[in-house]
């Protein structure tokens, strides 16, 4: 380990640690800036200072969000604490960025009949379950066959945002369309299969304890993407799920040709829209909270402001 790069150093406490391709792709990044900043000194030879320092630029020169400052903060500190088992003292010194209170985009029924009047397979598919399921992008491209129940008509989350698993519901309109992609999914997997493929990517070194796992039909994705591809981190060639980036581009071109819509809308707003519609339909805000796999209820709460009432239940003295 002590002869490997600092940037290797920190791809393989990731990896031992089962966090996400992302998260590694994340932390490293950071390291390296953080290491540009300071003319290339090495990590181990600086300390509070110089952490405090880098991250009080990110605030006065680039201007970054506060969960962006707070981003950089964890992949520092996971760095010292993992690679280098160096714990400092608590980083408090720095310029803290603001964080500003965005009441989120949220389109009406309306806008979103005319949305969907513009996609069509599945990413109209993907599209109805982030807005009829409340799913994020990335949890609706990761859904495995397995986590959909047709039977109880809900969709099992897997380690959604901070880890959780949570169940949400699995809208009726959309459950025939599922079917028939499960459909086309079992004839592309068993053709994988047939071509030495077929192995799927399993989270949590699930593939050491069950190496046969990956090639069950339960753990294939329900949308998978249309080429097998080489893995990053193992160098195998499997097929992955399909490329959020896609959708995030269906989702986009569906917006701008809907001409009743001049919103900044995005595959985010249609889980906002859940939210909304649900309490504007009645249903209790905790039971949101559940669905949506928010751990605190004032995460919930901003949707109550974008309610036709508005948040305080307040008539205009101008109506």
């Amino acid at each position: 380990m002590a002869n490997k790069k600092l940037l290797d150093q920190i791809r393989d406490k990731t990896r031992t640690l089962h966090l996400s391709i992302r998260t590694e792709q994340s932390y490293t990044a950071w390291a390296k800036r953080f290491i540009l900043f300071h003319n290339k000194r090495h990590p181990a030879e600086m300390g509070e200072k110089e952490i405090e320092g880098f991250l009080t630029h990110l605030v006065i020169v680039d201007n970054v969000s506060a969960s962006t400052q707070n981003q950089a903060l964890n992949a520092i500190l996971f760095m010292y604490k993992e690679v280098f088992d160096r714990k400092l003292n608590k980083i408090k010194g720095f310029k803290r960025s603001s964080k500003k209170t965005k009441i989120p985009t949220v389109l009406s029924k309306g806008e979103i009949k005319e949305l969907f009047n513009n996609m069509s397979g599945n990413y109209k598919v993907m599209a109805g379950l982030m807005y009829g399921s409340g799913l994020r992008l990335m949890e609706c491209a990761r859904l495995r066959v397995k986590d959909i129940d047709f039977k109880y008509n809900q969709i099992i989350v897997r380690s959604g945002k901070g880890g959780k698993d949570r169940v949400t519901l699995l809208p009726n309109k959309y459950k025939e369309q599922l079917q028939m992609q499960i459909k086309k999914v079992k004839a592309i997997h068993q053709q994988d299969l047939s071509d030495g493929f077929g192995n799927v990517y399993l989270p949590n070194a699930l593939d050491k304890k069950f190496p046969n796992a990956g090639k069950e039909w339960g753990w294939q994705y329900v949308f998978p993407s249309s080429q097998i591809t080489v893995d990053p981190r193992t160098g195998i060639e499997r097929r992955h799920h399909l490329s959020e980036s896609i959708v995030q581009k269906a989702v986009k071109n569906a917006v701008r040709q809907s001409k009743g819509i001049n919103k900044n809308a995005s595959c985010h707003t249609l889980r906002h829209s859940f939210a909304t519609h649900l309490l504007e339909n009645g249903y209790d805000i905790r039971t949101v909270q559940e669905l949506l796999g928010h751990s605190d209820l004032k995460t919930t709460m901003i949707y109550t402001h974008v309610l036709n009432k508005g948040g305080f239940a307040v008539k205009s003295p101008a109506d």
